[in-house]
């Protein structure tokens, strides 16, 4: 059950100087009077492993959801809470727990006027990831972007990246057993959630208010359909309603699952990243393993 917190002090504000909102979220940890700790995404790891040795009772972060899911995997399954200031790009996992994007609001929640409550996190080869996992089109996605970024910036580098991925979408075998049945597809496209997650336009992805607890598993059944998928993503990434079916996957809400590969390494998207995973894949959710920091309750303020 969700507790309502007394102001902190002398907490150390762990800032990714390299995240999408960097000065902004400088600005608001600055004004509410955290002690600030900017630090490069290589060294955040172990940055947080100092605090929590120092006995810390709550890690504060900000940065995207990369650096969120750092913080979370070292604090999982602990007493420690875990607070955090969205300072990426499109920081999902706040949107989905009831924290403020607005930084100087986040700030102040972090620092004492929110309520800790328990949350989910995945975990595949147990590497943690908070939001979502892929396995195929997305990584290529994922891959051309970040090349691209640096020269032409986020949003154009998405377009490019996202129609050099349409038309280039390639097959693959994937095996996923759940609950001891396994089943093979010929799929372009598989992505995990945590938490239950929109199957309809225009909320395609995003995550279900108050749904299913578990591990979302998403499978698009062959090219062509793929590419109609990848259609409708497009549609929602406009702001259009230019899509309005889509094409037949198969999807489970379960709390585990194996996934295998015809390859031994994987190249599979966690959170927006890219990571290399020995396979099988092996999913698994722990509930309530966080202990987060959110916005108190309309009417609890």
């Amino acid at each position: 059950m969700a507790t309502i917190q007394r102001p902190a002090t002398t907490l150390k504000a762990f800032l990714n100087s390299e995240c999408g909102n960097a000065e902004a979220a400088r600005e608001a940890l600055e004004n509410v009077g955290f002690e600030l700790v900017e630090v490069k995404p290589n060294e955040i790891e172990s940055r947080l492993k100092e605090a929590i040795d120092g006995g810390t009772k709550r890690i504060l972060v900000a940065g995207g959801d990369g650096t969120i899911a750092t913080a979370a995997a070292l604090v999982a399954n602990t007493e420690i809470e875990l607070a955090i200031v969205p300072g990426g790009t499109l920081n999902h996992f706040a949107r989905d727990h009831n924290i403020p994007t607005d930084l100087a609001k986040a700030a102040l929640v972090a620092a004492g006027e929110g309520t800790v409550t328990g949350a989910d996190i995945g975990y595949v080869n147990d590497c943690a990831f908070l939001n979502t996992s892929s396995i195929g089109a997305y990584v290529t996605f994922v891959r051309d972007r970040e090349q691209l970024q640096k020269r032409v910036g986020y949003t154009i580098a998405s377009l490019v990246a996202f129609l050099k991925t349409l038309a280039q979408l390639r097959n693959f075998t994937v095996s996923l057993e759940v609950n001891g049945q396994k089943k093979t597809y010929r799929s372009t496209l598989v992505f995990i959630g945590v938490g239950e997650r929109e199957l309809k336009m225009p909320a395609l992805g995003s995550r279900v208010k108050n749904g299913k607890r578990g591990l979302h598993v998403m499978i698009v059944r062959g090219r062509k359909r793929a590419r109609l998928f990848s259609l409708a993503l497009a549609a929602i990434a406009k702001g259009t309603k230019e899509a309005e079916h889509l094409p037949e996957f198969d999807d489970f809400v379960v709390d585990r699952c194996r996934i295998d590969l015809n390859w031994p390494i994987a190249v599979i998207g966690l959170d927006g990243e890219l990571k290399r995973m020995t396979t099988p894949l092996d999913y698994r959710i722990e509930r309530d393993a966080l202990r987060l920091v959110v916005a108190p309750p309309e009417g609890d303020e």
